[in-house]
């Protein structure tokens, strides 16, 4: 990728760089820049498919299960999910056990977060609505089951998570409804078990059906039975050792990149202390830091993911639907629950591509570092991004709206699905977006090769880093796809970042 920052508007950079003497020394750039900015209002744009890219819904539904207590790292993730409860539809939140807690539940400890939220949120509303009332959230808390694994699951061994679990399925709701796991998932396979055993076949799998799973590795036996008796159930999940985790991006340090976002001290300025009681509850890292929020990142609406397609990437990572080998899962690594054969595909890791990027104070912005090919890169690229609008939002618990930093709104000057013919120049502008602070805008448009049918790098005609863009398409002999994502970032303090991804469809 290139560097990120630019100047918002290109005509003012034309005129710029003008005066700099830069067009004596990049002649054709400049032509070829100034001549796209001034036809783009009779460009004649790519044809639009005929149904728009699907959105995910306004909210996502998601329950979360959770071995709260077992490592501060779940606190941590209930933190930061308490900032963002106005932009997921929360319907359940269980204490549950683990391989590394196999016989207690703490529902208090998830209680004591909403009390400190229950504190910041008269001020949260001052800055987006619909943050729900603490008794609310307070009424989604439950236990699940008591036991480790498999053993604690059966005829009879309903609880009150389980049930939980259930009711929402059964709601009338057409959105599908998500488990994020941080712990075991044996009360969602306790869940299971009573559906298949008390409804017919038809209705049970209308329910499962319903079902989106994503689990932080496997934490007891419950996922592989689930995986293996559920053969149709959308399972995301990265098996074996936790070193295979692709989760593990959130907090592992990238090789020549700027890492202080994921520091102890950054943790410490930015959320932990002088940010209100709710930043005062998020504990110390004591292994790693928030293991658990990329099970929930991705549903998070930032323009940039669609939960239903795991493959296209997000703050959550990307996964790919395929059967892994069980040598690709770190066997032998730190984990804990037994590896076994995987019966059938699953979402797990797939291999990014990210080039961090060293910001200069003269000339280019933005300089290339050592470049990664790793599948915790489906994360580390997206990473600063995620830790500043935590950071962000941690401010919004004690600040007023005008002292604070809000998301820009990009808005595209095109559909968000084209088809365009083989050799066909096309443009890409992301002209028209706004921030509600008033801050000037940096633009980012990225080829993600790694996602859709056409993985070849397709370079852009100019800069990258500018609102209004121009490509050529390959020449192909079928149809194929080609996903662009503009990144739209504010100035602000921390900047804020929100994205468009433009599905590009390329016809012989």
């Amino acid at each position: 990728m290139i560097g990120w920052c630019c100047t918002r508007d290109a005509r003012q950079a034309g005129a710029q760089a003008g005066r700099d003497g830069q067009r004596e020394k990049h002649p054709r750039k400049l032509t070829r820049l100034l001549a796209i900015t001034a036809t783009l209002a009779t460009f004649a744009w790519p044809v639009a498919a005929q149904a728009p890219l699907p959105g995910p819904p306004e909210r996502q539904r998601m329950i979360v299960l959770s071995d709260i207590e077992a490592d501060p790292d779940d606190t941590q993730s209930f933190v930061r999910l308490m900032l963002y409860a106005n932009q997921i539809d929360l319907e359940g939140l269980v204490a549950t056990t683990s391989i590394h807690m196999k016989t207690s539940t703490h529902p208090e400890s998830i209680r004591r977060v909403i009390q400190a939220y229950a504190k910041v949120r008269p001020n949260l509303a001052k800055h987006e609505a619909g943050f729900p009332t603490p008794d609310r959230l307070a009424a989604l808390v439950s236990e699940g089951q008591s036991g480790y694994g498999m053993a604690a699951v059966g005829t009879g061994k309903d609880t009150a998570g389980s049930r939980l679990i259930i009711q929402a399925l059964e709601r009338d709701d057409p959105r599908p409804l998500w488990i994020s796991v941080w712990g075991g998932v044996n009360t969602l396979a306790q869940a299971l078990h009573t559906i298949r055993e008390t409804r017919s076949p038809e209705a049970a799998r209308r329910l499962i059906a319903k079902l989106r799973v994503y689990t932080i590795s496997d934490q007891d036996d419950g996922g592989a039975w689930i995986r293996r008796t559920f053969p149709e159930l959308f399972y995301v999940v990265s098996p074996g050792g936790y070193g295979a985790g692709t989760w593990t991006g959130i907090h592992t340090v990238i090789d020549g990149a700027d890492n202080r976002t994921v520091s102890n001290s950054w943790l410490r300025d930015n959320i932990q202390q002088g940010h209100g009681p709710l930043g005062a509850t998020y504990p110390d890292v004591s292994y790693g830091m928030e293991g658990d929020t990329p099970a929930f990142l991705s549903l998070i609406p930032n323009g940039l993911s669609d939960p239903e397609h795991p493959d296209w990437g997000g703050w959550g990572g990307r996964y790919e639907l395929y059967t892994p080998a069980v040598a690709t899962t770190d066997p032998s690594g730190f984990s804990g629950v037994t590896i076994e054969p995987e019966t059938r595909p699953i979402w797990t890791n797939a291999i990014d591509t990210f080039t961090p990027r060293v910001a200069q104070d003269f000339g280019r912005a933005h300089t290339p570092a050592e470049r990664s090919k790793d599948f915790r890169a489906g994360i580390w690229r997206w990473r600063d991004d995620l830790q500043n609008d935590f950071a962000a939002r941690m401010d919004w618990t004690t600040r007023p709206f005008a002292q604070a930093n809000h998301a820009p709104e990009v808005r595209l000057a095109h559909p968000d699905r084209l088809t365009v013919k083989s050799g066909q120049r096309f443009v890409l502008s992301a002209a028209d977006s706004t921030d509600p602070d008033g801050d000037s805008l940096s633009f980012q448009w990225l080829h993600y090769q790694e996602v859709g049918h056409w993985q070849a790098a397709i370079p852009n005609g100019i800069a990258a880093n500018i609102h209004t863009v121009d490509f050529t398409a390959p020449t192909v002999t079928t149809p194929r796809e080609a996903h662009f994502i503009v990144r739209v970032t504010d100035k602000g303090a921390p900047p804020l970042t929100r994205y468009k991804r433009v599905i590009v469809t390329i016809a012989p």
